[in-house]
């Protein structure tokens, strides 16, 4: 039994490593495509139709959200400890029951959602977004059953199948949107009706993504795992028992899945909040609807950056719950720390590099990706809140791994509760400023508290050294390297009369490229990445070893340093 341990430790390690690295790199990919989607849409359309698709978007993302991190990460941890123990029938019964309960809440949803359209934007407060929110009921249809097949095999820690799914998702969401937009846009269609045909998109993109998987479905090597499903494939006999077994696996995925939304969601609901609360709160700053929404366009090109982040951050983390899950059904107790002290320690090290590059970088950014710098404060705020976002999604993801799911929706809730207080509070006041205020606010306190969970639950500590000391140098040297490197490229690109999106376009190429080299750096030199850590992932190995040569880092360095 020891010698077991001993091989399958590594090995789950590794499993965890490159599920993540598949699942981190398609995220990137997909999610730098619907990025795009949004450019042509604010610079074709204009900021106000930027603002109505701004304001339906969390909808669509409140919905993907729900689809993709409940059932699926449910269907992944039942899933990854019936494999453990060998229950093929068991697999086979979790993906069953999971397509029945997920196709008719996708089909409750549609119908909420399409024949409630008209309401929902009177609570919005503007009746343009009725025709976006029609137009992005139909994803109801095709998101859950993609994503319960993703999350079958996400079970099985095979990532590819999401991973081509997502990226495939995504491209075919932004193909239908341009074409939309362009078509439109040439019709002269009001600004409801073209961002209605944006969020078209993102009903293609899901069909697109649930035909993808079905594929991967049926190509899948064991027919029998594929063709197993209700009793009507029983005999007659058998098919009270099979009920009884369907019965109680629904009360099992339904008490696992619900908290797990609350607590994964924690993003778009606050997009939501931010939804119901922002339109209305800004005619008590002195904006009529129209300017409301010009301004909540400029308030989301922050969003689309901190929501980029995020996205990496949830598709890592569905890779991290499975694998917890299985080796605390195999009693790895050591290696379950372990790993979830790496886990921490590292989304905290890059989730404020992201922050930093963001709050530093955002007028070129801003400028490159939205024609004018417009807001660039309030992106520069939005992207203090990436840290706080990354960490719940990851401490979320590792308590729901070891069976507490409860304690993120508990923590959702308070986020909640305080962003629409401070919503209530400052936008008035301070108008989207006030906005990314709150959530920055309300992000960190959900953190916080999913942190003390993780403290108590999984004893794990944000320890001073490798927490706080030797990051804070690298950070305040990205931080220190980045501004003076962006004060010199404005007064060296000022003396050419350069166009402003070729001259942001230049900013933010150099200064990306000049912060990853110099963080990756300090990073090292600082201990706050060990080189032991880098030699597990296996693409990185020969790079790592050429990195420490050339930076004359001995094996018994910070390799070997410890917290």
């Amino acid at each position: 039994m020891i010698e077991r341990e001993e091989r399958t430790g590594p090995t789950a390690g590794g499993k965890l490593v490159k599920g993540a690295a598949i699942l981190g790199l398609a995220a990137v990919l997909s999610k730098l495509i619907g990025t795009m989607q949004k450019i042509p849409l604010q610079n074709v359309a204009g900021d106000e139709t930027f603002g109505i698709y701004s304001t339906v978007y969390p909808f669509y993302i409140f919905v993907l959200f729900l689809a993709t991190a409940g059932f699926p990460i449910a269907v992944s941890k039942f899933v990854s400890e019936r494999t453990a123990h060998g229950d093929e029938r068991g697999m086979r019964e979790v993906l069953f029951v999971s397509l029945v309960l997920m196709s008719m809440t996708g089909l409750a949803g549609f119908a909420c959602l399409y024949w409630g359209a008209d309401q929902l934007a009177r609570w919005i407060g503007n009746a343009h977004t009725a025709a976006s929110i029609r137009s992005v009921s139909f994803a109801m249809l095709f998101i859950p059953v993609m994503a319960v097949l993703r999350g079958f095999f996400q079970g099985q820690q095979n990532m590819v199948p999401t991973a081509v799914s997502q990226v495939t998702e995504q491209t075919v969401r932004v193909a239908a949107m341009l074409i939309l937009l362009f078509i439109l846009t040439a019709q002269g269609a009001e600004p409801g009706i073209v961002a209605a045909g944006a969020t078209f998109g993102s009903a293609a993109g899901a069909a697109a993504g649930l035909v993808t998987m079905a594929v991967f479905w049926w190509k899948s090597a064991d027919r029998n795992n594929r063709t197993a499903a209700g009793p009507k494939r029983l005999r007659s006999e058998e098919r009270k028992a099979a009920w009884r077994r369907y019965a109680a696996w629904s009360k099992k995925l339904t008490a696992y899945a619900l908290p797990v939304c609350l607590g994964a969601i924690v993003m778009p609901v606050l997009g939501i909040v931010d939804t119901f609360t922002v339109p209305r709160l800004l005619e008590s700053y002195g904006l009529d609807e129209r300017a409301a929404m010009d301004r909540i366009g400029v308030y989301n090109r922050g969003q689309t950056l901190a929501q980029l982040v995020g996205m990496l951050f949830s598709s890592v983390s569905v890779a991290i719950v499975p694998a917890i899950a299985e080796a605390k059904s195999r009693g790895r107790r050591e290696w379950i720390e372990l790993q979830t002290d790496r886990i921490m320690r590292v989304s905290w090290l890059i989730g404020w590099a992201a922050a930093i590059g963001i709050a530093v970088c955002a007028q070129p950014i801003n400028t490159l990706l939205y024609t004018n710098a417009d807001g660039s404060a309030v992106m520069a705020v939005i992207g203090i809140s990436v840290i706080f976002s990354v960490m719940n999604i990851v401490t979320a993801s590792l308590l729901q791994g070891i069976g507490s799911p409860v304690w993120p929706a508990l923590h959702l809730l308070a986020a909640v509760i305080l962003k629409v207080g401070l919503n209530m509070w400052w936008v008035p006041q301070y108008g989207i400023m006030g906005a990314a205020a709150a959530a920055v606010a309300a992000f960190a306190l959900a953190m916080a508290l999913n942190q003390l969970a993780v403290s108590r639950l999984m004893h794990v500590r944000m320890r001073l050294a490798s927490y706080w000391l030797r990051p804070l140098l690298a950070w305040a040297g990205l931080a220190v390297s980045l501004w003076m490197l962006r004060e010199g490229l404005y007064w060296l690109t000022g003396q050419f009369a350069l166009p402003n999106r070729l001259e942001a376009a230049l900013h933010t190429s150099i200064l990306v490229l000049a912060g990853m080299g110099v963080f990756a750096i300090l990073a090292l030199r600082t201990g706050s990445i060990q080189w032991s850590e880098l030699e597990q992932v296996p693409k990185l190995r020969k790079i790592a070893a050429k990195a420490r040569r050339w930076l004359n880092v001995q094996e018994g360095g910070t390799r070997s340093g410890k917290a």
